[in-house]
């Protein structure tokens, strides 16, 4: 991911990707909705439970919720890959094909937004819940892209692009 820097600092400092981001997610999960047979999981995707509370989320710092955001990405990319083995009927894996796309790439940039030395480790377990519904993955991945991805980039803004912006080099970078 050669442009990977560039990329992840154009992505929080222009508000309009992460809104175009949850246009795309709003419309797989659409779309998925308008498939004529989805049948149930005969083995339920391990989904993560990507609720949270606003005020317990500004008090993490942005590794922590960097962190929080790659487990429950990691789990959603995991339960995606689960049930392409199960859909064999084309439109939903189609959307399943796409998901595993977005949600995969997300899960990758985020590994490179790092303030601890080291490579992450996918150790992690959050909270989850068991869903047999496709449908219900692409809820998750709309939450979560929604939700904690919005407001971890709108933090990282505050301090990326203020700085960031003048050569588009990390602020850490110039100061070597």
């Amino acid at each position: 991911m050669e442009e990977g820097h560039a990329s992840s600092t154009r992505l929080v400092c222009d508000n309009r990707l992460i809104q175009k981001y949850i246009g795309e997610a709003k419309d797989m999960e659409k779309r998925v909705g308008q498939c004529q047979v989805l049948p149930a999981l005969s083995c339920p995707a391990v989904l993560p439970l990507v609720d949270f509370r606003l005020q317990q989320w500004k008090s993490k710092s942005n590794e922590t919720k960097r962190r929080e955001i790659l487990c429950d990405m990691a789990l959603l990319v995991g339960a995606v890959v689960g049930a392409q083995g199960q859909v064999t009927e084309a439109c939903g894996a189609r959307q399943l094909s796409q998901l595993y796309q977005h949600a995969n790439s997300f899960l990758l940039l985020l590994q490179t937004f790092s303030w601890e030395a080291g490579p992450w480790e996918p150790g992690c377990s959050p909270r989850s819940m068991e869903q047999t519904h496709i449908t219900g993955i692409f809820l998750t991945y709309r939450q979560l892209v929604q939700g904690k991805l919005r407001f971890f980039f709108h933090d990282l803004a505050k301090d990326l692009c203020k700085q960031g912006q003048a050569g588009g080099t990390d602020p850490r970078c110039r100061a070597r």
